[in-house]
């Protein structure tokens, strides 16, 4: 199995993700992963597998204004470390450049622990537009929770890893036994 893990970060939390879903699909085959800044002209064609995401911000994926926004929240927030590139364009703008494709993908967003009527999840809008470009989603859009300082919960590291883990084993082809 040959995957990619397509993400956007503002301060670190979704690459750690990302990094641990792909270390999770890594032991079924090779898993690339990109940030989005970086995607742009890659043919997805080649992968089994597409795992997308993103933070959640103001209900959905993250927009120009709400990313300039987490930069301005970090100039003030000394805790908060912005990622090299938040502040390019992001999933939502690179999903809106892909012309169709095919094939297996999953979603995924970080998002702060609190119910998701409250939160809002960019899982679900990248898993719509994933869908509309002709992916089979493969498993149920999946978040990742920070805490109210924008730090990864304790333990989501490890669940994105179990969750890379299951993505494989729904994508990987399907053995067949070939006894005389």
């Amino acid at each position: 199995m040959h995957a990619i893990v397509v993400y956007e970060s503002m301060y670190g939390n979704t690459r750690h993700v990302a990094e641990a879903i792909a270390r999770g699909l890594g032991p079924v085959g090779t898993a690339q992963i990109l940030p989005v800044s970086q995607i742009r002209d890659t043919d997805l064609s080649g992968y089994d597998l597409v795992v997308v995401g993103g933070p959640t911000h103001v209900h959905g994926m993250s927009r120009e204004a709400t990313r300039k926004g987490a930069v301005e929240k970090a100039r003030t927030d000394t805790a908060l470390t912005v990622e090299p590139d938040a502040e390019s364009e992001g999933i939502r703008e690179w999903l809106g450049s892909v012309r169709s494709a095919h094939g297996k993908a999953a979603a995924f967003d970080t998002r702060v622990d609190a119910p998701a009527l409250v939160t809002g999840r960019a899982s679900k809008g990248i898993g719509k537009k994933l869908r509309n470009l002709g992916f089979e989603l493969i498993a149920n859009p999946e978040s990742f929770l920070v805490d109210k300082e924008s730090v990864l919960e304790a333990g989501e590291e490890e669940r994105a890893e179990r969750w890379g883990r299951t993505l494989a084993e729904h994508s990987a082809p399907a053995r067949t036994d070939r006894t005389s």
